[in-house]
């Protein structure tokens, strides 16, 4: 999924010059292929530390409603996305922490961080009374589940994988409160 750059992420670049914003769409593999090369050529050898999948999308659904299409975009965005962008800067991913000095696991030496939510959870299912959106919690749960097989995989080259809930936050697809 692929949205214009906002004003604000715009005015940040220019505060910050070693700021580079890419724009990719997570569901277009040419779209991140480009992106890691573009990342490749800009750090110029090095690794890269950090990989933040922020990319997601949602629909307001019931369970008596949702639809394969809903459900089908969706989890391709949410939970596909991640596994191809992951896959495609993994190698940038690797040499970083092969090139690091420290030890154990930190996104100061390479790291993979998801951003999924507590909608995921399959233990406590919060707000399902307000907003059920099965397909969304489907699909963060399939990317929790991804980032465990991740961390388990990638544990022994260094790369440090992990999911957060970063509660309600402000976005386009957040709402006022």
């Amino acid at each position: 999924c692929m949205v214009t750059l906002s004003k604000e992420v715009i005015e940040l670049a220019l505060k910050h010059p070693n700021l580079v914003v890419l724009q990719l769409d997570v569901t277009d593999p040419n779209s991140i292929k480009a992106a890691a090369q573009r990342v490749e050529e800009h750090v110029q050898g090095h690794g890269l530390n950090l990989l933040i999948n922020n990319a997601g999308i949602g629909r307001r659904t019931s369970v008596e409603n949702e639809n394969m299409e809903t459900m089908a975009i969706i989890y391709l965005t949410n939970t596909v996305g991640p596994l191809l962008v992951s896959q495609a800067f993994l190698p940038l991913l690797k040499k970083a922490a092969q090139q690091s000095t420290q030890t154990g696991l930190s996104c100061s030496k390479a790291a993979i961080l998801n951003m999924s939510s507590i909608g995921g959870s399959i233990e406590v299912v919060p707000l399902w009374e307000v907003k059920q959106a099965p397909s969304y919690r489907c699909s963060k749960a399939a990317l929790n589940m991804l980032t465990r097989c991740w961390s388990l995989e990638y544990k022994s080259c260094g790369i440090l994988c992990t999911s957060i809930h970063p509660g309600w936050v402000k976005t386009r697809m957040g709402t006022e409160k």
